[in-house]
């Protein structure tokens, strides 16, 4: 019974289940404030540059914040065995190293107003980045951070992580419904005023 490996009484499930909900959310929130009525940048005297960089330390702080609400419900989670040694090991571990390769390596060839909604800003990039990871998945960054969710329920060896996991994946889907028309609206206009010139 699910009841039996998944202890749903824990508030420390529900924090951390609002948690990962309100990071994207609230990101394409106050991205799109932005482009529409430049808040951020005109809070930094106009200076777009510094206000991205202001956004991307709030996302990433929040996402630092979100992590350890993550690990705190996957510690008042019942514990049970997933997987055979020495698999309870190696797949966590591959899956881990794996994930995080594909966000690292995402924030590099994005850079930082790439990697954190700088063209809503209007900072945008010369052309799309085709390079690894994005020439092996279309949104390494969300596959990456999933990855990692996954990695953290099998290495604590928690059922209730592979729910959440399960949770992110869905949060994320939803998320690029919105952020991926957005962007490609953004970038599309960029070229129509080229045109016009």
């Amino acid at each position: 019974m699910l009841s039996s490996i998944i202890d749903f009484s824990q508030t420390s499930l529900l924090v951390a289940l609002i948690a990962i909900a309100f990071n994207p959310t609230a990101w394409n929130i106050v991205a799109r404030n932005e482009y529409n009525n430049k808040s951020i940048t005109r809070f930094f005297a106009g200076d777009r540059r510094i206000g991205c960089y202001f956004l991307a330390v709030m996302i990433f702080s929040f996402g630092i914040f979100r992590d350890s609400l993550y690990h705190r419900a996957l510690e008042d989670q019942p514990r049970v065995a997933m997987l055979p040694e020495p698999l309870a090991t190696l797949i966590p571990a591959a899956l881990f190293i794996a994930g995080q390769t594909f966000v690292i390596t995402s924030t590099w060839a994005l850079g930082i107003t790439g990697t954190f909604l700088g063209d809503y800003f209007g900072i945008l990039m010369d052309s799309r980045v085709e390079g690894f990871p994005f020439n092996v998945l279309r949104d390494p960054m969300y596959v990456g951070s999933t990855m990692c969710f996954a990695a953290g329920a099998l290495w604590y060896e928690r059922p209730a992580g592979l729910l959440i996991t399960l949770y992110v994946y869905i949060i994320y889907v939803i998320a690029l419904r919105f952020e991926g028309p957005f962007t490609d609206m953004i970038y599309s206009r960029r070229a129509e005023a080229a045109k016009r010139k």
